[in-house]
C-alpha cells in the first residue's frame, strides 16, 4: 500500500521554488514544463504581483516568445512567435489555484504542431540531438502594461520527483548520467523499471531522456499504482547506445561500446538499493534504447524478468538463432508501427518476433499499429498521425493491449495493457 505523502525530494524542490518565487522581482516569471506524447512543452507561466489578486482574465495577457541556441540555428518560423493564453487563475507560487493570492498562473495552448511551445529543439549532426534552448518569454498585461520578462525558475512536476544527480563511470572510463525515482511504499520489496532512451536523448543532462519522449511518466501515480510502487532508472548514454568505437550505429552487426558499462551501472544501482526485488527487474527502451534493451536481454537472459520494447532498432539479420533460443523464456512485449521508416518493422521487430515463436517462446507479444495516432483524441484522434517512429507513445501511456493479429493480450483470460502485463512478470530463480 502506497503512502499519500509527497516524496521528500519533491517536497524540498517545491519548497525551494516557493521561497524563490515569494522573493521574485516584479518582472520575473516561472514556467511549468511537462512532457507530452510529442515531447516537452511550456504549458504554464506563473506571474508574481505586489498585491493580492482575487480574479484573473486570460484575455488581459499577451505572451511573446523567442527560442535560440548557441548549438545551431533554429528555423525562423519556430524561433519567435506568440503563445495563446487559454485561461488564467489566481494561484500560489507553484501554480496551485487559490481564492486569493499574489500570483496568477496562465495556462497556455500546447499541441504537437506548436513547436514554439517547446523548450528543447532537435539539432542534427555531432553534438546534436534534443537540446535545451534559450527560451525567453515576454508577458504583457495589456490594461496596466506591466511586463514580466525574466525567468526566475522552472517547475517540472514529474521530473522534479527524480534524483537527477546519478553518475557512473565504467571500467572503460565512460561516465554515464542517470535519473532515478524511489517510490514511497511500505512494501518490503519493489520492482525496478529501467528505461533506455532513443538516439536523440543522449548527453549529460538526464532531464532530456525523461522529457524527450515522456519517460518521466513511469513515476506517475497511474503507473506506480499498477506496480504498487516501483523504482525507475533512466540511464543516459553520452552518445547513442548503438555506437561502435568509431561512433557509428551498428544495428547489431558489431558490438557497441556501451552495453558492458550499462549493465555494470544497473547492477551497481540494484546493489545500492536493497529494496529492489531482484526477480522483478524490467528493461525497456525505444529505437536505440530498444536495441540496447534487447542486447542486454540477449547477454543476460537470467537477469531480467521481462522486456518492453518499442521501435526496435536491432536488425534481425544480426541475431543468431542460438542466441534467440537462449532468451525464449524471457517475456518480451514489442510495440511498433507499420509506417516506421526509421526502424523498418520488416527488418527488425517482425522477424525477431516470428523467430522467437519458432524457437519456442511462449510469452512474447507484438503490438503492431498501422500508424502512431493521437491517443488523447484532442488533435484528431485516429485521423492525426504522428511520425511512425514514435510508437513509444503507447508504452508511456500504457495503451498497448493487442497481439499481432489484433486480439487482446490476456493473462488468465483477462485482457491486460502492457504495464499490467509487465507488473505480473517475475523470474523464479536468480542466476546472476
Amino acid at each position: 500500500m502506497q503512502t499519500k505523502l509527497i516524496p521528500t525530494l519533491l517536497f524540498w524542490v517545491l519548497s525551494a521554488v516557493a521561497i524563490l518565487a515569494q522573493n521574485a522581482s516584479p518582472n520575473s516569471y516561472q514556467v511549468v514544463i511537462e512532457g507530452f506524447d510529442w515531447g516537452p512543452a511550456v504549458n504554464k507561466v506563473i506571474l508574481p504581483f505586489q498585491e493580492n489578486q482575487s480574479a484573473a482574465v486570460a484575455g488581459d495577457y499577451q505572451i511573446f516568445v523567442t527560442r535560440k541556441s548557441a548549438i545551431g540555428p533554429i528555423p525562423a518560423e519556430i524561433a519567435t512567435g506568440k503563445r495563446e493564453v487559454q485561461f488564467a487563475y489566481v494561484s500560489d507560487a507553484t501554480g496551485n489555484a487559490v481564492k486569493s493570492g499574489k500570483f496568477i498562473t496562465l495556462q497556455l495552448a500546447i499541441a504537437p504542431y506548436l513547436p514554439i511551445s517547446s523548450p528543447i529543439h532537435y539539432f542534427r549532426g555531432k553534438g546534436g540531438g534534443n537540446q535545451w534552448v534559450d527560451y525567453q518569454m515576454t508577458v504583457v498585461q495589456q490594461k496596466t502594461q506591466q511586463i514580466w520578462n525574466q525567468e526566475s525558475g522552472r517547475i517540472m512536476p514529474l521530473v522534479d520527483q527524480f534524483d537527477l544527480k546519478g553518475k557512473f563511470t565504467t571500467a572503460s572510463n565512460i561516465t554515464m548520467s542517470y535519473a532515478s525515482f524511489e517510490p514511497k511504499s511500505t512494501k518490503e520489496k519493489l520492482p525496478l523499471i529501467i528505461w533506455l532512451h532513443g538516439g536523440g536523448e543522449g548527453g549529460t543532462d538526464p532531464r532530456i531522456p525523461l522529457l524527450g519522449n515522456r519517460a518521466a511518466n513511469y513515476a506517475s501515480a497511474e503507473i506506480q499504482s499498477i506496480f504498487e510502487g516501483a523504482y525507475v532508472l533512466s540511464p543516459q548514454c553520452p552518445g547513442a547506445w548503438m555506437h561502435n568505437a568509431q561512433g557509428v550505429g551498428t544495428q547489431g552487426k558489431e558490438n557497441d561500446v556501451y552495453n558492458e558499462g550499462l549493465m555494470a551501472l544497473i547492477k551497481d544501482f540494484v546493489q545500492k538499493n536493497p529494496r529492489i526485488d531482484a526477480s522483478r527487474i524490467y528493461v525497456g527502451g525505444c529505437s536505440n534504447g530498444g536495441y540496447m534493451a534487447l542486447k542486454l536481454i540477449l547477454q543476460h537472459p537470467a537477469y531480467f524478468a521481462a522486456g518492453y520494447i518499442s521501435s526496435l532498432a536491432y536488425q534481425s539479420q544480426y541475431i543468431a538463432d542460438q542466441d534467440l533460443a537462449k532468451i525464449k523464456q524471457v517475456p518480451i512485449w514489442f510495440v511498433h508501427s507499420n509506417d516506421d521508416s526509421t526502424t523498418v518493422a520488416a527488418k527488425t521487430v517482425i522477424p525477431v518476433y516470428n523467430r522467437l515463436l519458432t524457437v519456442g517462446a511462449k510469452n512474447v507479444h507484438l503490438s503492431l499499429t498501422p500508424h502512431v495516432t493521437d491517443i488523447s483524441n484532442v488533435f484528431g484522434g485516429e485521423n492525426y498521425h504522428y511520425n511512425g517512429h514514435w510508437s513509444w507513445v503507447y508504452l508511456h501511456a500504457n495503451k498497448s493491449n493487442t497481439e499481432l493479429n489484433g486480439s487482446p493480450v490476456r493473462i488468465n483470460g483477462t485482457p491486460v495493457n502492457i504495464m499490467e502485463w509487465l507488473s505480473m512478470q517475475k523470474i523464479k530463480t536468480k542466476k546472476e
